[in-house]
């Protein structure tokens, strides 16, 4: 190649000087190390949380399972022949361990989180290829096989310490054992009190008033309810959402057309039957909503990567949730929806993919 002022010649780069590389091209200085040290400091609150309502064994259930999904990882590398420091180092498996940790009651047997760990990291994320190539979430993929697998260990809720030492209104749901106290959480409450003698009229037995009630929405914000160690408090997953935003972790329009999809659907189905279904505000405060939209929803891996992508999958896991609530026999839908929705990211990306740098459609009659 010639230059014009000089008529020196140019040589392009070749052998070790060529680089070829898929893209981005484009490099913001972030490390895994950095992305995935960042989430673990978002979880942070949500941890003090669980810890204060739910006690010392909260701590304890939340290191221990981090503790199995790290250690599943390194000995998945270890038999597949992969470094192992190396990816244990990137900190992934120890966000996969604590958002599991947070799925889980404080209850939950030992045996349970390793059985987990192997479900996370062996199952939805190394048997396709490791980071990067995990079509679903790990910790959802854990939480759902668990839940179908062991569904009493799951579902053992502990009443919190406030819901312990104060007369609230749910104490008429203990049920006491040799062994522990256990309790149903509002949601479970709202879902089971709304019956009907011949399945097609709704009924109330009144007890989904003693749980959908103006007055206790403030121990909903704050956590004093029963449920599981990381969906309690509302306030400090807020806090987990703003840190999250602030480190430019996650697409923020996620959650909110995920949370405020599950307020409209709700608030409809609220004002044409309100005695079969609690207020939008009732549904946004309780489940594992806030925990599902701000941690799991905008996992960078299995959400889609296009804006308009974003869109439509935060408002598909809203009315998946939304669906499974109202007409369900389960009282929770936040991961079946997270779930479904991502086996459609593949497609969501494809239909909402933008036009490609200098591609040009061709008319009709135009020859190729």
């Amino acid at each position: 190649m010639e230059t014009a002022k000089n008529n020196e010649a140019i040589k392009l780069p070749t052998g070790k000087n060529l680089v070829l590389s898929s893209s981005p091209h484009l490099s913001v200085g972030a490390s895994l190390q950095k992305i995935m040290g960042g989430v673990l400091l978002a979880m942070l609150p949500a941890v003090i949380a669980a810890v204060y309502f739910f006690g010392i064994r909260a701590l304890l259930v939340i290191l221990y399972t981090t503790f199995c999904c790290v250690a599943a990882e390194a000995v998945w590398c270890r038999f597949a022949g992969k470094p192992a420091l190396k990816t244990v180092s990137d900190c992934s498996a120890a966000v996969t361990g604590v958002l599991l940790a947070l799925c889980l009651p404080v209850s939950v047997p030992l045996y349970v989180p390793p059985i987990g760990a192997i479900l996370a990291i062996w199952l939805g994320k190394q048997v396709y290829g490791g980071l990067g190539n995990n079509p679903f979430n790990p910790a959802l993929v854990a939480r759902v096989g668990l839940l179908i697998a062991l569904p009493a260990a799951m579902t053992a809720w502990t009443p919190s310490r406030g819901m312990v030492e104060e007369n609230y209104p749910q104490r008429q749901l203990f049920i006491s054992s040799t062994d522990a106290v256990t309790c149903a959480t509002p949601l479970g409450v709202a879902k089971n009190s709304v019956k009907s003698s011949d399945n097609t009229v709704p009924a109330t037995t009144g007890e989904e008033n003693s749980v959908d009630d103006n007055e206790l929405y403030i121990r909903y914000f704050l956590g004093d309810r029963a449920g599981c160690l990381g969906e309690t408090s509302v306030l400090a997953l807020l806090l987990g959402f703003l840190v999250l935003v602030a480190l430019n972790l996650i697409n923020w329009r996620v959650p909110v057309l995920f949370i405020g999809t599950v307020a409209i659907v709700t608030f409809a189905a609220n004002r044409i039957a309100p005695e079969a279904c609690p207020s939008s505000l009732f549904h946004i405060l309780n489940g594992g909503l806030l925990l599902g939209a701000v941690f799991m929803a905008t996992d960078m891996v299995t959400s889609p990567i296009t804006g308009l992508g974003c869109v439509v999958f935060a408002i598909g896991c809203g009315v998946v949730t939304s669906v499974i609530r109202l007409w369900g026999s389960y009282p929770e839908g936040v991961s079946f929806a997270i779930l479904f929705m991502n086996a459609l990211v593949p497609l969501i990306d494809r239909w909402c993919g933008g036009r490609p740098f200098g591609y040009v459609r061709m008319r009709k009659g135009e020859a190729k």
